[in-house]
C-alpha cells in the first residue's frame, strides 16, 4: 500500500482528513517534536487506528508532506507517484 494510500483508508474509516488529523494532534500538544507511542495510542483508542495507518499520521503530523524518494516513482506495494502527499482529501487531490 502505498503512503497516500495509507492517508486515503483514514480518511475514508474516520472521516477526517491528513491535514484535520494535524489541527487535532497539534489540540492535544502533539507537535513536530511529539514521540510516536503516544500518538499511535491516542489514535488507537480515539479512532481504532492500527499501527501502519497510524505512523502514516504520525509521518505528517511531525515531518509534514513531504516523504523520501525511496519508493516514489516504483511499482509495487510502497510504490507513491509523488514525494508530496496530499493531506486535503482524496475527493480533492487532483492527482487522482
Amino acid at each position: 500500500m502505498s503512503f497516500q494510500s495509507y492517508l486515503d483508508n483514514v480518511e475514508a474509516k474516520t472521516g477526517n482528513t491528513p491535514r484535520r488529523f494535524i489541527e487535532l494532534a497539534r489540540e492535544r500538544g502533539f507537535d513536530e517534536n511529539a514521540k510516536a507511542t503516544p500518538v499511535v495510542t491516542w489514535l488507537k483508542e480515539d479512532y481504532d487506528l492500527g499501527r501502519g495507518h497510524a505512523m502514516a499520521l504520525f509521518h505528517v503530523i511531525t515531518k509534514g508532506p513531504k516523504i523520501s524518494a525511496k519508493h516514489v516513482g516504483k511499482s509495487g506495494p510502497h510504490g507513491d507517484a509523488s514525494d508530496t502527499l496530499w493531506l486535503d482529501g482524496k475527493a480533492t487531490n487532483p492527482n487522482t
